[in-house]
């Protein structure tokens, strides 16, 4: 640990309260209401700043500029920006595998499927775990599962 509370793990560089890999998504003009829905899927402190907010010019003011929910699950989100493309994510998934206990990760899959599709139910597996696959309203596939 260095001397200004940070670590370093195979040459990076860590501070403090910092955290691990956190998804950031554009979406095509509804990212407040995306993260309200995911605030209502995982909790957490919500946090928005409009185009207004950061002096950007290049949108509605009124647009998503930057979002934070934080919590168990971290996002940030954004409304796509005339040069962005909005979040398209194929062959990949938002893997909550072991991420809270089984009963919140039954209800978090409940949650995302409202609007969505189980593309695979969330249940057990013949070597013993449960997992399952989920397709949310936004378009943003999530693997869930736990250890039996």
């Amino acid at each position: 640990m260095s001397e200004s509370g940070g670590r370093e793990v195979a040459g990076a560089r860590y501070t403090r309260g910092m955290t691990g890999l956190v998804p950031y998504l554009f979406f095509p003009g509804n990212a407040a209401e995306a993260l309200n829905f995911y605030r209502t899927v995982f909790g957490g402190e919500l946090v928005l700043y409009t185009y207004a907010d950061a002096q950007r010019t290049d949108g509605p003011q009124d647009a998503i500029g930057h979002g934070m929910l934080q919590g168990a699950v971290e996002l940030f989100a954004a409304d796509a920006g005339p040069d962005d493309d909005a979040v398209h994510i194929v062959g990949a998934s938002f893997s909550l595998l072991g991420t809270a206990e089984p009963e919140v990760l039954h209800e978090w899959f409940a949650k995302l499927s409202d609007g969505g599709t189980a593309i695979d139910p969330l249940q057990q597996r013949p070597w013993g775990d449960f997992d399952g696959q989920v397709t949310d309203r936004y378009g943003i596939r999530w693997l869930i599962g736990y250890q039996a």
